[in-house]
Order: structure tokens, then sequence, then C-alpha cells
């Protein structure tokens, strides 16, 4: 938050930070700063965007010289916000600070990018340290520490653990077999280590500001799907060469999320700006992927999935009303044709299908009825 720097106090030969972002620029944060070592601790609590989840961030200056003094300048700030499923933070430290955290475990990644000075982190016997060339992954948990250096400034992204694991088990298409682990430290300089970078200084930015990408819910969710692929692909973390074996392959999340809204809407009327807008992306590009990646337009998708939930609900028998009443209910106004394209996708006739579900069903003499 400093404009200038080289500032110091000569009584104690120490710098003092000098703001990197101008605190005009913070208005949309919630923001807290300390003049005193007194004040590094209680003030200091972010809560999370997870439900039961409030985790305290204790500082300590390293200087003990400097834990009765009190400055009129600000020693410490941090500025938070929460925006969707993602979480933002600025903090600048004058003087030489170790940080702690209490709490419960976490279910965030954070992702630091120092704008000056340097941080080391150290946890679960590892250690890893952030410049201006290389950024930090960490999961907030207690048992870790990070010790910031004179005049230092970062800010950090944070990420839903279930977020970024739910987006690699649909690149990998399997479910993990253990916990998403990265390597602590980040290479700012090379290869998607530098297209991640710029991508949390540009969430850092937009985050200043009240319209733009956090005001747009469809938005903010393309750019966060960007964010977890590159940050998948960009940094080393123990699924990296599984990673590997699928590159190119990967569904894009469009075409995951259009599918989605297609199940959900099935027995709703739905036009494919509809879809378009659900995915976060535009009529043309939603065509584009869809013929890449299914080698189907977007509408014969719909059309196989409103199949699909037709033979749902006679295969289950979750509804008693007639074969030409379900047709209806997912958009297929002739019969005739719903009774060949059913056919051709599944081998029976919809009628033979209700008829099979209704004989599975039904009650044996003297015992309940029982899903063969």
């Amino acid at each position: 938050m400093w404009l200038e720097t080289g500032q110091s106090r000569p009584e104690l030969g120490v710098p003092m930070a000098v703001p990197v972002i101008d605190p005009a620029l913070l208005a949309t944060f919630d923001v807290v700063r300390a003049r005193h070592s007194e004040d590094l601790s209680g003030a200091f609590r972010v809560t999370e965007r997870v439900p039961q989840s409030r985790r305290t961030y204790t500082y300590q200056l390293q200087d003990r010289a400097l834990w009765r003094l009190r400055f009129e300048q600000p020693i410490f700030t941090l500025a938070t916000r929460a925006v969707g499923s993602i979480i933002a933070s600025y903090a600048d430290s004058s003087f030489a600070t170790n940080g702690f955290v209490d709490g419960d475990d976490g279910g965030l990644f954070c992702f630091t990018t120092m704008l000056t000075g340097h941080t080391t982190l150290e946890q679960k016997g590892k250690s890893a340290t952030a410049t201006s060339r290389s950024g930090l992954v960490w999961r907030p948990a207690p048992g870790g520490r990070l010790s910031m250096s004179n005049d230092n400034a970062r800010t950090n992204i944070f990420f839903k653990v279930a977020d970024i694991e739910s987006a690699l088990e649909h690149m990998l298409d399997e479910q993990l077999h253990e916990a998403l682990d990265f390597e602590p430290g980040l290479d700012w300089t090379t290869g998607l280590g530098f297209s991640l970078k710029h991508q949390l200084d540009f969430v850092m930015q937009e985050f200043q500001r009240g319209d733009g990408v956090t005001s747009s819910p469809v938005a903010l969710a393309s750019l966060t799907d960007l964010l977890v692929s590159l940050v998948l692909r960009g940094a080393a973390h123990n699924y990296t060469d599984r990673l590997a074996d699928t590159a190119g392959c990967a569904v894009p999340v469009y075409v995951r999320r259009a599918e989605d809204f297609m199940r959900a809407q099935g027995a709703q009327p739905i036009r494919m700006a509809d879809v378009a807008a659900a995915a976060g992306c535009s009529l043309r590009t939603l065509t584009a992927v869809f013929k890449h990646f299914r080698s189907h337009t977007p509408l014969a998708v719909l059309h196989a999935i409103r199949l699909d939930l037709a033979h749902a609900d006679l295969v289950l028998g979750t509804c008693d009303a007639a074969v030409a009443t379900v047709a209806r209910r997912y958009g297929f106004t002739n019969t005739a044709r719903f009774a060949t394209a059913f056919r051709r996708r599944f081998g029976k006739t919809p009628t033979e299908t209700a008829r099979s579900a209704s004989i599975r069903m039904k009650p044996r003499p003297g015992g309940p009825a029982k899903d063969w």
C-alpha cells in the first residue's frame, strides 16, 4: 500500500515499509491496520466462504525491541475480499514478521505473489521462498509458518480445495485416490507458471473494482475455471504426471457446464442462447467446442439428453404416465418419431421399456415388490 520506498526510522535502524497499492484501490476490500505489535493477533481474522469454517491469522514482529512501540503509520495492513468461490487478499508489513494460522484445517489453497520483499513458508517438513520471480502455494492450516521480510507486500488468491479437486477429477475422468498436494514453490518465469502469475495479478486488479468481472457471476465463473485449469497445469503436484498423460484430452468446462444445464432443464423449454449463457460462452463458441469434443451440435446433444431422461423415467418406473405423456414432458411431440429415436438409442421401444419396468416392479405373491 506504499507509494515510495526507502523511508527508515534512524532510532531503530529498521526500514519502514512503503505502500505499493494505493489505499483508494482497496475500497472494495475489508481492511484492517495495525500500529502496535499487540494489534497483530485477534483483529486479523479472516472468515472463509466455507460453511462453519473460521480461521485466525496471528502475526508477530521478529524484533522484540519493536513490541512495545506504537507507530503513527500502520506497520501492518491486511485487506480481504470474497466474491464467488475466490478470496483475494493484500497484505504488507513494515518489519520482519512471522505469521501463524490457528483453527481447524482449511478447505482452501492459497497462491501467494510478492510485490516487495520475500516470504518463506515452512509446512509439512517442506520449505519454499517467494520472491519477485517465484511464488507459494499452500493450504492455510495449523502447523505452518510464514516468515516475512522487512518492507514486505504480497497478494494472496484463495481457491476452494473442493473446486480444484473436482476439476482435476474431470480432467482425469476418474475419482482421486489421494488428496491433491501441491509442491510449495512456484516458478513465475517460464511456461504456464508465467501465465498463472499474470492471471492471478488480473484477479487482484478486478477485485479492486466494484464492477467488471466481480459483478458478473457468469464471467467470474469462466475466469475461475480458467484459473483452476492453469493452477492444475502450471503448478507441480502429486497428479502432475497423470495429468500430463491426458494432455489434450480434457473436455472444456463449457461443454460440461452446458450439459449439466441441459440435464437439469431437460423438461423445460430451452433455447441454445440459454445454454450458451449457462456455459459462460458465446453461442458460436458453444457450437465449436461441441462439434470438436462431442462430434455433434449442442441441439443434437440436447436431443440425446432428453431421450436419456425419458428412458430413465420409464426404466425406473418413476411415473405412471403413458408413454405419450413422457414423450411430451421432454419435448417430443411426435410419438412415432420419438419411438424411432428411442429404439435406435436403446434397442427397445418406449412401450417395451415401460412394460419391462412394470413387470419388474410388480409385487410377487406373498412378498413386496423387488427390483431385480
